[in-house]
């Protein structure tokens, strides 16, 4: 059987290196910079919470701090309970929104990690019981089933409204 495979010709610029003209990408979003698609659903005082640009799955997001660093030994002790924090909430949100049964949560640190962004990010990606279909069987690709776009208005919602009956 031939393989047929879906396309997302967004993509490949990312891939093949045309990206923005930035020192960071992540630094650009932090600083509002026009010249960058900015996914932000949540800021606080260290961190940005953002839609991943390319998802692995519906509700992938990145939680990433303010100030440009490239290892988790970096952080401050304020760091990473604002982290361990935000990634509760990151997850509390997922499963309302999405319904997500189980989660990925990691880093890539360093260029052998597979990390195309220097600046420290954790990606956290939900999963789903059954989540692989025929096209994940037949084809070995993914199917996003939302636009990043609402993906990003339902979280920013979703956020608001946690820090709300948090506070």
């Amino acid at each position: 059987m031939e393989k047929q495979y879906l396309f997302t010709p967004d993509k490949l610029n990312y891939i093949i290196g045309e990206r923005p003209k930035v020192d960071c990408i992540l630094c650009a979003v932090v600083n509002g910079d026009k010249s960058v698609k900015s996914l932000e659903v949540h800021r606080d005082k260290n961190f940005i919470v953002s839609v991943n640009l390319y998802p692995y799955n519906l509700g992938h997001i990145i939680i990433f701090p303010v100030r440009h660093i490239e290892d988790i030994i970096s952080f401050s002790e304020e760091e990473i309970i604002e982290l361990h924090n935000l990634q509760i909430m990151s997850i509390k949100v997922i499963k309302k929104l999405y319904n997500a049964t189980s989660f990925n949560i990691g880093y890539n640190i360093g260029e052998a990690s597979g990390a195309s962004i220097k600046h420290l990010h954790l990606h956290v990606v939900p999963r789903y019981l059954r989540e692989a279909g025929f096209l994940d069987i037949l084809n070995g690709c993914r199917l996003i089933v939302e636009s990043p776009t609402e993906t990003v208005r339902k979280l920013k919602e979703c956020f608001a409204t946690i820090i709300n009956q948090d506070s």
